[in-house]
């Protein structure tokens, strides 16, 4: 994807997923099925996602000084989309800073919006940002290890479209 089409994915699947959010009442956007995470959860766990990302992009000189450089060319959206189903199929999930907090129905709106500033302050960053960077530098993922920052956006990408087929259903 080029870095035009990144940005335009960003920005669509996380209107699209907040969105869907703002038609839930009360009781759908609070509901938690046993064992899995209410609308808000997943909502606030987006949230904590996007926003290290977010950063990492607007100082790309200490994630370099921390990761490193890429020793490998960046794997296709699809590939990103199928070691992530894997890795959760095999039972990974999401853990430490990214386990949501429940999240009241009255915090919805404020919710969405700062999400939807973070994915804008990606966004940006990824607008500004030389080609031969996303491909180069590095951030760690608690599940799929090591990702160039253009890996990094696929899986943001397909994160959110991944969270917003849960509360779909």
């Amino acid at each position: 994807m080029t870095k035009a089409e990144l940005i335009r994915e960003l920005q669509l699947r996380h209107r699209d997923f907040t969105d869907l959010l703002h038609t839930f009442d009360e009781q759908s956007f609070l509901f938690a099925p046993e064992g899995k995470w209410s609308a808000g959860m997943q909502l606030d766990h987006l949230l904590r996602s996007v926003a290290p990302v977010g950063l990492a992009f607007r100082l790309p000189w200490l994630a370099r000084l921390l990761f490193g450089k890429a020793n490998r060319p960046s794997r296709s959206y699809e590939a990103v989309v199928e070691k992530y189903k894997s890795k959760l199929a095999a039972g990974g999930r999401a853990s430490g800073a990214f386990v949501p907090k429940p999240v009241a129905y009255q915090e919805r709106q404020a919710r969405s919006q700062k999400l939807q500033r973070e994915v804008e302050k990606l966004c940006r960053s990824v607008e500004k940002m030389p080609e031969h960077r996303l491909e180069t530098l590095i951030l760690p993922h608690p599940l799929l290890g090591k990702l160039t920052f253009r890996e990094m956006v696929y899986f943001t990408i397909y994160h959110v479209q991944h969270h917003q087929a849960s509360v779909a259903k």
